[in-house]
């Protein structure tokens, strides 16, 4: 198979992605390093709601964490981005700016009105040279700056191991949940054992990863997952369209068995580019997983192609972490079939351009 002629990845993979995802495990285990010194006020514990401010790959941390601790955390969060701030948010609300680049336009935009709502603001972003940063210094708003040193891709959607455990940490610190560091530990040494069976020098005959992108290679992939996997399929459809430059999407149980089955009749042809990847967990709800069943088949039924994939781990956070993990090797290996160079984001540093 292409995938396993390991000169393909010296051709197209000029940016270090495949070493950013191999190093995902311990972008986790740093911030558990750094989270002792980590520092926020007490009174930031006492906050009824949590509204997070990230854009693109600054909010896929905040869109994990969401789906996989609802059970857990006893406030309601909300992820807001853009430049407005709620009318909600008051002195009573914590509110986070993400931005791991710390230059995110509309991240900066709302700082001002957040402040002036007497808002409980914290923020995470890398170390450098970025403004979130600089404002945090300057105002004394705390949160975590992150070096990325096991991100040498530097791109956000890659460092989401800084981002998501980076803001586990923050609400950790507020007592708004509490983090099981053995839990975490265990996955990370998971992680890097499942590495050795997804990195591209094992072949595609043990490598599910490549095997996947092989059956998705010239399709428009739809993503299917339901409950604490939600998360992971807005972070992985990122991935998809800037890792693999390949469009995707994503639909979740049980709520697209009420819409989206009586669109798959037309149009005749418009099927053709379509597979559908279920993501499948014993953690489901038993309904969920009857209707997963029964979903394939209406797909099938309708002369469009279906891969499953069944999520392994005894907890919630373990099979999200594993999906994370999976899902960015199966990207990589997208863009590799698609002869593109995975780290770049032409369109978006296009689009940068033109709004200055």
């Amino acid at each position: 198979m292409i995938l396993d002629n390991q000169q393909i990845y010296k051709k197209y993979d000029k940016g270090q992605v495949a070493k950013s995802i191999e190093q995902l495990p311990d972008q986790i285990r740093q911030v558990l390093d750094d989270s002792t010194l980590v520092k926020i006020p007490y009174e930031f514990s006492r906050v009824k709601n949590v509204v997070i401010n990230g854009m693109g790959g600054s909010n896929l941390g905040a869109r994990i964490l969401k789906a996989v601790f609802s059970s857990e955390i006893g406030i309601p969060i909300n992820i807001v981005p853009g430049y407005f701030v709620p009318a909600y948010v008051k002195s009573d609300t914590l509110y986070i700016m993400s931005s791991y680049s710390g230059q995110t336009e509309e991240t900066l935009a709302v700082y001002k009105e957040a402040r002036k709502r007497k808002a409980k603001i914290m923020a995470i972003t890398s170390k450098g040279k970025g403004q979130l940063e600089k404002i945090m210094v300057r105002d004394n708003i705390p949160g975590y700056v992150f070096r990325p040193e096991q991100n040498p891709s530097r791109q956000p959607r890659l460092g989401v191991g800084y981002s998501i455990f980076g803001l586990m940490v923050l609400l950790a610190k507020t007592g708004i949940y509490k983090m099981q560091a053995s839990e975490i530990k265990d996955i990370i040494a998971k992680m890097m054992v499942k590495n050795k069976e997804l990195r591209p020098e094992s072949p595609s005959s043990q490598n599910a990863a490549k095997r996947i992108a092989e059956h998705l290679h010239g399709k428009i992939p739809i993503l299917v997952g339901a409950e604490f996997l939600t998360g992971n399929l807005h972070a992985m459809r990122n991935q998809f369209c800037e890792t693999s430059k390949n469009f995707a999407d994503y639909l979740t149980l049980p709520e697209l068995n009420h819409y989206a089955m009586e669109g798959l009749t037309y149009p005749k042809n418009g099927a053709k580019p379509l597979i559908f990847i279920f993501f499948d967990s014993n953690l489901y709800h038993p309904r969920v997983q009857k209707r997963s069943e029964l979903t394939k088949e209406v797909i099938k039924k309708n002369k469009i192609k279906v891969v499953s994939y069944k999520l392994s781990g005894k907890s919630k956070v373990e099979q999200s972490f594993k999906l994370l993990q999976l899902g960015s090797w199966i990207t990589f290996y997208l863009g590799i079939l698609n002869k593109v160079n995975p780290v770049e984001v032409p369109w978006v540093d296009w689009f940068k351009k033109k709004l200055k």
